[in-house]
Order: structure tokens, then sequence, then C-alpha cells
């Protein structure tokens, strides 16, 4: 820690401790109001003290611009004592504040706390003393600084009045100073000279030279506008040249190309409103010279609007059993969906006119939602277009950009309706949840409301087109993985058609009707010259994929017969069998065992169901106990829910310890630790809350739940289990990992129907009204075994 002492010629006053802000960048000048913008911990700490005491701060220029934690070498001797306006923290977690300078200091001493450092200060008290040499440079200073004002074109009037207000010299040294253009260390020069004299040259020597810069800049802005009046002059009188051409017969004929755009524009059948802007455009074209920078811009703007289809064909009519017939041959099972599907296409047949609902396909990856959308567009006879919303954080990526803008396009909808070549077309919007968040460039969210609301999408206006564009006869589908992340007034606009993951058998009927088919065709394979047996598809099935979709098993068998395609392009066989133990030689070890083979059973240990954006899985609840002064101990990345959940299942335990014959001080001399393992993956929800509750019971009383039992439910602290969501996920997730006994809260009896019949004959059942009737499911109700 070191010490800096006044130079003999300052006048200071006694010393003071404050708080330190040191800046990299700024430099703050006494009299003069300026924002901060403060990244560094210790810096964001000083500011939030000084806004809770209301004490004053030292703003100081660093000397290395790169030290964390400045000590006062790497600082400037000469600061500015601040008070502190205002105190806020913007969007992107950064720390704003507005300060203003009250005057000079001198550091003395730094000094570092665990939350932010302080600095002792000399105050420097500015010289009053004043002399004809002063106040000559005083009066030059002013009025230079009102004829630079002058230069400026957008200047304030208040800065001269302010200017003009000003009585002392080095207030107004130092306020010229804040409004000039100077590097940090070129205001921090002027910042540490105290005295008057040298401080009021300086300034005029830079206030001097910017004022020269602005003189020059105002005459060339001059030189500029005289030659685009030259211009434009030229440009009438080569009018007149075209006029004077005409009445003698000496004009060209129209040019070619804007003879076909004209040609172009009356075939278009547009609105009659839409047709009267083509046609001032068109004008506006013709009136241009040929090599004029906007003539490329409004013939660019004029060639979109003859490309948009805007008349209405003729639709071909729906038939209600041939669209059964693509969807059967197309998806496998999906039994309600199709339902729904047909129902939307039923009602679109009897009421063509009318403003049917917008269908959402929400599931996880990989269980057909994409296809769907193509199978509708087969079913309906028209034609398909998609539109990746994934990513899209610009509002102008939908609605289009305005022409103003160089290189200017319309929004993604309107540019799919081109592609298309039809108005009535199938417009998939994916990853319709995957949207960027709305920022300084608009919400693309918000800006799809209009599109997806059927009593505003007729008179759609793309800021591009400038006219309304009719949507309503686009057949708008929608797709995503989960609802959490779509905002509620865009989710409102749709109707929410869910998809679950399948089954292991849905996939093996998936597999042979659909994917071995495909792969065939893609690796060149003909039919007949594969077999691949029963046991090597449920190999791949349970051993390396754990999906709800079918994605990664398509790949899988992919990768499967590209081993086989070479053994054909070398010509060895005519027909390859392949069994478990090939597709164990293709693939490497399986990537994937049962979940519960992997855990003994042992007290503290449960088994529980998520949910997760990729379908259900099964998950751990650990439990452990060591001497301890009863604190709860939470790890695996959890949510706040899951915390809660933790801390109402241990709360009721404690309630009911006695009836579990759990000792009474137990809890006080232990710590309990909670563990979900998967660590890196966050977690959170409350459906693990019997879990919980049966793990911590377990641990305490010294009984293991048997390894092939699973269950799911929120508790509360009544005891009651309340019912929870993704159930049919779950579901499978558990026979899929070879669970035997599912533990399902009561209230969700309603979604039995939905559990696929073979998850259904391979589980037990036990569904939960109490916690009471998870423990006599789990590990029973006998006494005397708890640990001492």
């Amino acid at each position: 820690m070191a010490t800096l002492g006044e130079t003999p010629s300052e006048s200071v006053v006694p010393a003071d401790t404050l708080i330190l802000v040191p800046v990299m960048d700024t430099v703050l000048l006494p009299g003069t109001v300026m924002p901060l913008v403060i990244g560094r911990p210790a810096a964001a700490a000083a500011l939030q003290e000084a806004a809770r005491t209301e004490q004053h701060l030292v703003v100081v220029l660093q000397r290395e611009p790169f030290a964390e934690t400045p000590e006062l070498q790497d600082l400037h001797a000469i600061g500015t004592e601040a008070r502190l306006l205002r105190y806020f923290t913007g969007r992107d977690g950064s720390h704003n504040a507005i300060v203003q300078g009250i005057g000079r200091v001198r550091l003395q001493t730094v000094h570092r706390s665990a939350q932010h450092p302080t600095v002792t200060v000399l105050r420097i008290a500015e010289p009053t003393d004043r002399n004809s040499e002063i106040d000559a440079r005083f009066h030059q200073l002013r009025e230079r600084s009102l004829e630079t004002l002058r230069l400026i074109e957008q200047a304030p009037p208040e800065l001269a009045a302010t200017v003009g207000s000003i009585d002392q010299p080095g207030a107004l040294a130092d306020f010229v100073t804040g409004l000039l253009d100077l590097t940090p260390f070129e205001k921090q020069e002027i910042l540490e000279t105290i005295e008057l004299l040298p401080r009021l040259d300086r300034v005029i020597s830079r206030l001097a030279y910017r004022q020269e810069v602005l003189r020059l800049s105002h005459d060339i802005g001059q030189q500029t506008r005289a030659a685009m009046e030259g211009r434009q002059r030229e440009f009438l009188l080569r009018e007149q040249l075209k006029a004077i051409q005409k009445e003698l017969g000496e004009s060209d004929d129209i040019s070619p190309e804007l003879d076909d755009l004209r040609r172009k524009l009356e075939q278009a059948d547009m609105p009659a409103d839409v047709a009267n802007q083509a046609k001032r455009e068109l004008r506006r074209l013709e009136r241009m010279p040929e090599g004029a920078a906007e003539a490329g811009m409004v013939r660019s703007y004029l060639e979109w609007l003859t490309e948009l289809p805007w008349r209405i064909e003729d639709e071909p009519p729906i038939d209600i059993a041939e669209a059964r017939r693509v969807l059967d041959e197309d998806h496998f099972d999906l039994e309600k969906i199709k339902r729904r599907i047909l129902e939307f296409l039923a009602v679109r047949k009897l009421n063509p006119d009318g403003k049917g609902p917008i269908l959402c396909f929400v599931g996880p990856p990989g269980v057909g939602k994409t296809s769907l959308g193509q199978s509708i567009a087969r079913a309906v006879g028209r034609k398909f277009i998609r539109v990746s919303l994934g990513g899209v954080h610009d509002e102008a990526e939908i609605r289009g950009h305005r022409r103003t803008y160089v290189g200017a396009m319309p929004g993604n909808i309107i540019q799919a309706i081109r592609r298309a070549g039809q108005r009535n077309c199938v417009m998939m919007l994916d990853e319709i949840d995957k949207l960027g968040a709305g920022g300084f460039q608009g919400d693309p969210a918000s800006a799809l409301l209009e599109v997806l609301d059927p009593e505003q999408n007729g008179t759609f206006r793309d800021a591009y087109l400038g006219v309304p564009f009719d949507l309503s006869r686009v057949l708008f589908i929608a797709m995503a993985n989960v609802l959490d992340t779509i905002p509620g007034p865009l989710r409102d606009r749709m109707e929410l058609v869910r998809l679950s993951g399948y089954t292991a058998e849905e996939k093996v009927a998936i597999a042979r009707g659909h994917l071995i088919p495909r792969q065939l065709r893609q690796n060149g394979l003909p039919d007949g010259v594969v077999d691949l047996d029963d046991a090597a598809l449920n190999l791949i099935i349970d051993g390396y994929t754990r999906e709800a979709g079918v994605r990664n098993l398509e790949r899988e068998i992919g990768a499967v017969f590209r081993s086989v395609s070479v053994r054909v392009a070398e010509g060895k066989p005519d027909h390859v069998h392949i069994d478990a133990d090939e597709v164990a030689t293709i693939l490497g070890p399986r990537l994937f065992d049962a979940d519960v083979a992997q855990h003994a059973s042992i007290p503290g240990v449960a088994t529980g169901l998520a949910w997760t954006p990729v379908g259900g899985d099964i998950l751990f609840i650990e439990s452990s106990r060591v001497p301890g002064t009863g604190k709860l101990i939470l790890t695996g990345q959890l949510g706040d829910v899951m915390k809660e959940s933790a801390q109402a299942a241990l709360s009721l335990l404690k309630t009911r310890a006695a009836e579990m014959g759990i000792a009474a001080d137990l809890f006080a001399q232990s710590d309990i630790h909670v563990h979900v393992p998967a660590g890196a993956t966050p977690k959170d929800g409350p459906s693990a809350g019997v879990a919980m509750f049966v793990s911590l019971t377990s641990l305490m009383t010294g009984r293991a739940v048997p390894p092939t039992t699973a269950m799911t439910g929120e508790i509360s602290l009544r005891g009651l289990v309340l019912p929870v969501g993704g159930i049919r996920e779950k579901v499978i997730a558990a026979a899929r990992a070879g669970i035997d006994t599912v533990l399902l809260p009561a209230r969700n009896r309603r979604d039995y129907d939905d559990i696929p019949p073979s998850a259904r004959e391979r589980l037990r059942f036990v569904w939960l009204e109490t916690v009471d009737d998870a423990i006599a499911a789990t590990i029973g109700r006998e006494t005397g075994s708890a640990p001492s």
C-alpha cells in the first residue's frame, strides 16, 4: 500500500475516505454529469454501496486498463469527487450510474475490503485568483465555445445558454473539456492541471483544433449540397430534353425491360389499391435515369409484386377417405392425432370460407411432426412450404425490412408465399418455440400474432411491400418441442395437438414399415439383399437409442446398412443376414442398459419418473445421513421447485417420525444429503416429491425400496399426493427401463387411457391418494429397524 503527497502549490482540505470507482476509458470533470457503465464486481459493489449510503465517490482513470483490482500505483494521482445521481442495472446485467463531478481530489491511500475498495483523498480547492491574463483567456474560451456550438447544426440551444452563464474560468474550462471529443488521457492531463492559466491555455488549444475541423466539415457539406443541386439541375434538363425529343418525334421506344414489367403487372391480377401503388412506382421508374441508384430498388420492388400469387386459384376438393389413406400410409398409430386432422379437414371441406383454427403440433424430436405437415399437404392437394423460425430474433424477419434500407427484402412469410407460388399453400412454421427474445430489433413473436390471427391476417402488411396481402387462404401449421418458451398471446392463437413418444413395440413397427425401406433406398440396397431380424432391431432400439422419437433409430439403422453397402459394393455376398451379434460388431458396445440394473437395493435410493422435452426418463433420488446438526444438503443442479419439494418431503417425514419408528432426536443429530445423479443436467419441477419422501423414509428407517419400482407425484405438507403431467411419457420410460411397478397419483387416473396397451400389460400400477399409500407399496410399515 503506497501513499502520494500533494504538491506545494495545491490548496487542500483535510483528508477524507471515500468510495473508490476506478474506470478504464473515461474521465469525469468537476461540474459535469456523465453516465458510467460498470462490469467489474468490485466497482459494481462500490456503486451499490454509494446508492445505499448516499456517500460520495471518487471516479479516477486507471493507468493500467487491464488491472482487475488496481492498486494505488495503477491509478492516476488526481481523480474527481462525485455525487451519485442515479443507479440502475441493465437487462444484460450491467451496472449503470449517472454521476456529477464535484471537485478534484488527490489520492493518498487505497484500502481493500471484501466488498469494495475505498480511498483516502485530499480535496484540492479550485483556484479563485483572477488577473488580466486569466480574464482574457476566459473571455476567449467563452467566445470560441459559442462559435463552435454555432457550427454544430444539431447542438441544443441550452448548451450555449449554459456556456454563457458560467462565470468562473476553471468551471468553464472543465465544462468545455467534458464536451470535447478528446482521448481519456488528454482529459486526464487537463484534470491534473490545477493552475488556471495553463489549464485555460490547454483547453483553448484543443478547442481551436476542434473548431477548425468543424469549419472544414461545414465547408465540405456545402460543397456536397451544391454538387447535388447540380445533379438535380442536370436531371431536370435531361427530362426537358426527352420531352422536346418526344414532341419532335425523335424519342426512342420504351425500354423493353419496362415494357415487360408493365405487362407482368397487368397480368398479376392485383387488387385495385395494390395495382395503383404498382403503377405509381412504375411511373417513377420511367422518369428515373437508367443509372440512378434508386432505380434498381424500385425495379426489385416491382418484380416482387409481379411474382407474388395475388389471384385465388381453384382448390382441389378435399377427399376425406384419401386423406385417411395418406395419413395411415405415412404414419403408424397416432390415432388421436389423425382423428383431429381429419376433423380439421372435414370442416375445411364443408366450410371453405370459414376461419378454422391453426394447429400447433407439440412433441419431442423425431415423433413425426414435420411429416404430419407434409401428409396434410398431400391430403389436401396443396403445395407444402416450410419456414424455420429457430433463432429468429428480429421482427423484420417476419414483417420484412422497409425499402429505405439497402438490400431490404420482404419477411420470411412473403418469401415463402413466393416460393410456393400460390396463396392457398400449406405453410409449416417450424421451431416456433425457439423464436429469439425480443430486443431493440423488435419482438418476432409479437409480429407473428398478426400472421396467425384469422381476424387479422386477411390484410397482413409486410413492411417491404407496403400494401396488404391476404394470408387467410394459407393453411398454417406450427411445430414446437415445448410450450414453456412460447409467449401466452401467441399460444392462444393456436390449437395445441400433443404428440408423445413411442413405445419399443411401436418403434419396431415404424422401423419395419417406414425406416428400413427408406434406408435401403438411400444406401442403394435393393429389396431382399438385407435381412435385419427382430433381435437385431430390438437391440438397436434398446441398446443404442434412448429417445422419444425415431430419429436416432433411423440413423443407427442407416449405419448398419452402410456397412452392408460396403460388402455389396465389393461383390462379396448376394444376401446379408444381420443378427444381434452382427449389430454389436458394426455399432460397437451398446450405449444404454436398463438403468435399474445399475443400482442395488439399498436404503435411501428411490426411482423417480421425469418428463423432458425429448420424452420421459427415469432418475434416482439418493439420500444419505451423516452426523451433524440437522442440515439438509441438496445437490445435482436442482431447480428452486425441486429444492422446495425436498424440503417439504423432509418436513412431512419429521411430522410422521413416530409413526415410522424413527427416533425423535435422529434428525437433530444428523445432516441429510439428497443427491440426484447426472449433476451436469439441470432438473426442476414438483413431480419428484413422492420419490424424495420415499427415499428419505427409506434412509431413516433402514428399509430399501425395490429397484424395479418407480414413482411420480407432487406432495403437500398434509401428505396428499397431487397430480402431475407427462404421465404417458413417464410410463413409457419406466417400461423401457425395466420397471415392473409404477406409483402414480390417484388423480391421474384420467391419463390411464393415454398409456399404450403394451406398457399397461407390462406394468403394475399403484394409485396414490396419500404418501402412506406410497410407503405401503414400497418399504411397508414395519417398525423397529430404524438406524440409531
